[in-house]
């Protein structure tokens, strides 16, 4: 099926071009960043895990929210995510990349990924991680690639595809159970020190992954002859409503919890995001901004004239992912850090490298995204038409 990926318009082609100019220029801060360590990001002794794990941790997000579509589809055979199971795979496959991609920059020197390999211990939560990501890229590849390809040759997919889907699910909820366990499992710092962190990311990430497939679904009808089906994005909206209302609540409740107990090491964080901490500031709008841009969100999405608006339904969905996006990458690990377990403050901001080379990790995976999608629409066309 690749020879579909060398055919397309000037547009695709233009798209590509595009693509890999940004990971050119990427490519060649992250030559400096290995010549000259870490130094050239924004971080630093306080602050040890800034742009690059925001992003790792919110796209995990992103990955992990692709089975609520392969759950309705493949458990309890609704046919309206016939169309659009597929697409929720090879997200996951490029969000996964991505993923994998930041951990790699983040390390200073790549070789030392291999110390998990060599020096594998049960004990440690990044063994874990390494496993459950791996193990769901994986999945999603041999799976999305075997029934798209039997989807072709109008056969049935392969008798072994089936349990593998059934395992990719607990899969999906493990890679962000697991992150999360990275940030609660380290004591010293209060706003990660939470047993409701695991259920917020996976209450965030069954928002922005279907939040950013509707909108996919949208530039696909757009750009190419293959109609995703209107019935399923507005069943993927009605999952994305509730998932964010529940991520809201859950954040609501740790409000309550760090003011109603009002111990200092949990009130510093929220109070530095929220408000502000001795003079800094820097997160404070950023916050907002994305409380704003959830709850308003949130309400398009449960009137149901507004959420059947199909002009105003691509808008609330990009409201609702960069709303979670601010809140789980940026806010979840700069409000980690700042302040210090000694309550001092040193804030963090990305540098122009940090934000190129970051820029380039998303041009690829927008690329496999891309290549991906032009052999599922085009076999999804030959089909159907």
């Amino acid at each position: 099926m690749l020879e579909i990926a060398i055919k397309g318009s000037k547009n695709y082609w233009l798209w590509i071009v595009f693509l890999l100019a940004v990971m050119g220029a990427g490519g060649f801060f992250y030559i400096d960043q290995f010549t000259n360590g870490l130094m050239i990001t924004g971080m630093s002794r306080d602050v040890s895990w800034g742009f690059y794990i925001a992003n790792f941790t919110f796209l995990v997000g992103v990955a992990a929210g692709g089975v609520m579509v392969v759950i309705p589809y493949y458990l309890h055979n609704y046919e309206k995510f016939h169309k659009i199971t597929i697409l929720g795979e090879f997200l996951a496959v490029a969000s996964l990349i991505m993923c994998l991609l930041f951990i790699v920059v983040d390390l200073g020197q790549p070789v030392r990924i291999l110390n998990v390999l060599l020096y594998p211990s049960p004990h440690s939560m990044l063994f874990y991680d390494m496993i459950v990501l791996n193990g769901y890229l994986f999945l999603n590849i041999i799976v999305g690639w075997k029934v798209l390809e039997a989807e072709r040759n109008q056969v049935e997919p392969e008798w072994w595809t089936k349990p593998l889907v059934y395992l990719s699910i607990p899969f999906a909820i493990g890679i962000h159970t697991v992150t999360a366990y990275l940030y609660c499992g380290l004591p010293g710092r209060g706003y990660w020190l939470t047993a409701i962190l695991a259920p917020r990311f996976l209450a965030s990430a069954f928002a922005a992954g279907p939040a950013f497939l509707i909108i996919l679904c949208y530039i696909i009808k757009k750009f190419t002859k293959f109609d995703p089906g209107w019935d399923a994005m507005q069943t993927l909206a009605k999952i994305v409503c509730w998932a964010i209302i529940a991520n809201l609540f859950f954040f609501a409740c740790e409000i309550f919890v760090v003011y109603y107990s009002n111990i200092p090491s949990h009130v510093a964080h929220i109070q530095y995001l929220l408000f502000g901490y001795h003079g800094y500031h820097a997160l404070v709008p950023w916050m907002w901004t994305a409380i704003i841009l959830m709850v308003t969100g949130a309400i398009f999405l449960v009137i149901p004239k507004l959420r059947n608006n199909k002009t105003l339904l691509p808008v609330t969905c990009a409201m609702i992912f960069i709303g979670a996006w601010i809140d789980k990458g940026l806010g979840m690990i700069s409000g980690g850090f700042v302040p210090s377990p000694l309550h001092h403050v040193t804030e963090y901001a990305p540098t122009g490298p940090e934000i190129m080379i970051t820029l380039a990790v998303y041009a690829t995976g927008f690329l496999v995204l891309t290549i991906l999608y032009k052999l599922a629409t085009q076999v999804k066309e030959e089909i159907h038409g």
